[in-house]
């Protein structure tokens, strides 16, 4: 099962960007394309990206976590 993400702007490590897809298999990051084939794959969902940024794997430092103990 995973989740692929369409079409989208996508920020390389090196700064540059490539527009392409995303997939994620079990909460990871298994594949980063131009065009990646869902034909063989066991996808639960296709999220169309287009005209979007997509930072893989950056995680928002600005999160606000709330605990109530």
């Amino acid at each position: 099962m995973g989740i692929l993400i369409r079409q989208s702007q996508i920020l390389r490590p090196d700064g540059q960007f490539q527009l392409g897809d995303v997939l994620l298999q079990q909460d990871k990051i298994t594949a980063i394309a131009p065009q990646i084939d869902s034909v063989n794959l066991e996808i639960t969902q296709i999220i169309n990206a287009e005209g979007l940024t997509l930072l893989p794997g950056v995680i928002d430092p600005q999160v606000h976590f709330r605990f109530v103990q």
